[in-house]
């Protein structure tokens, strides 16, 4: 019989949404997991939002007070889907109640906090997850399978670009995200984040870097009202307000095993929506993804004879391809929400005990987190950073 995981979700706008999404559709495409989410409560400061997203949503009750949600004996599992600042006070209250901890990336708005929430779930002996959902698009599940078969053979080169654009009109308010106070940085926690964990997941540990940063438009309008949806302002007032993150932040990375990378990050890149896109070359042969078709992999081999050398488009969506058989007869294509649905997955049979391999935990988090200040150092200080050295 699964076990039944009682989950109580931090946070009701937009990873909110998604997170419930994920929990509500796991066990309906996933009816042989070890456990399944119980969507039992959740929370969030203003209760006539939460109120309704809890009926939206479908979760059984909701809370205002974080530490009351912990507090419950009902709930096993707590979600932290709320801005990077909360995170640590947070997760560690949740592990010292002796709960399971699912969180939102980045892990912490700096390294000391992702550290001390590592030690938190260790030291309580729960189970732990940082929300890196791109590990769970198909596509990049075959590229892992690939690279461990030696189809690439060894590899040289990681690059890497994450591009968005929403925020390049100036006159766009001074929402959360752009507030280091609240958000810890601007891309560069939110977007390198995810192809940091992606390099370090497919390529290996991360050495050393030399990064820059820039903030293109240094003053915006104070924001008035926050979408509950998107959390992104509806309006702006007429008092300005700093910018206290980078609008871009690009570097260079050497990889513990001889690989060199690059990486960018954007929020001024006009005309990409969501531009997460990768490329490995290796002794053998090459991958290539691009989010925007994540249901395709770009597989080039070497050894393939000299008049059918070239890449080679996989469509992702057999049966035999990663997580691919829970969902649509071949040919049928799936969605981004639906990597999140695979990390709920894999949570519970961890939580279940049918998977001992739970990634990425709090301690991944935490290597994630620290390329993420070793790269800030180098740009404040034009230099070459050895990520240990933090």
């Amino acid at each position: 019989m699964p076990q039944e995981v009682n989950v109580g979700l931090i946070g009701y706008s937009f990873m909110g949404k998604v997170h419930s999404h994920a929990f509500k559709d796991m066990s309906f495409f996933f009816p042989e997991a070890a456990a399944y989410p119980v969507m039992k409560a959740i929370c969030g400061r203003n209760e006539a939002n939460v109120s309704d997203a809890a009926k939206t949503f479908g979760w059984q009750s909701y809370e205002t007070d974080w530490k009351t949600l912990i507090g419950r004996d009902d709930i096993h599992l707590v979600d932290v889907s709320t801005p990077g600042d909360s995170h640590a006070e947070i997760a560690i209250a949740a592990a010292e109640a002796g709960k399971h901890v699912f969180c939102e990336k980045p892990l912490a708005n700096n390294l000391a906090e992702a550290r001390a929430m590592a030690d938190a779930v260790r030291n309580a002996g729960v189970k732990s997850m940082v929300a890196y959902n791109y590990r769970r698009v198909p596509a990049v599940a075959l590229a892992k399978k690939l690279i461990e078969e030696g189809r690439i053979g060894d590899i040289y080169h990681w690059r890497a670009v994450y591009l968005q654009d929403w925020i390049m009109d100036p006159d766009f308010p001074l929402v959360w995200r752009l507030q280091k106070e609240k958000a810890g940085s601007g891309p560069h926690g939110d977007l390198n984040a995810h192809i940091i964990d992606l390099a370090r997941y497919l390529v290996g540990d991360i050495s050393e870097v030399s990064g820059m940063q820039e903030t293109f438009i240094k003053e915006r309008p104070i924001a008035e009202e926050i979408d509950a949806a998107l959390g992104a302002s509806t309006g702006g007032s007429s008092q300005m307000g700093q910018v206290t993150v980078d609008d871009t932040t690009l570097f260079l990375a050497r990889f513990e095993n001889g690989a060199v990378g690059t990486f960018e990050a954007t929020r001024f890149a006009g005309g990409r929506r969501n531009g997460n896109r990768f490329e490995i070359n290796g002794s053998k042969g090459s991958i290539a993804f691009n989010l925007e078709k994540m249901n395709e992999l770009q597989y080039y081999n070497r050894e393939d004879e000299d008049h059918i050398q070239g890449f080679r488009e996989i469509i992702v969506n057999e049966g035999v391809h990663p997580y691919m058989d829970h969902w649509w007869p071949p040919g049928h294509i799936i969605g981004w929400e639906h990597t999140f649905t695979h990390e709920v997955y894999d949570l519970m049979q961890a939580i279940g005990g049918a998977d001992d391999n739970l990634h990425p935990d709090f301690d991944e988090g935490v290597k994630d987190q620290a390329v993420l200040e070793a790269v800030s150092i180098s740009a404040e200080n034009k230099s070459w950073i050895n990520v240990a050295d933090l």
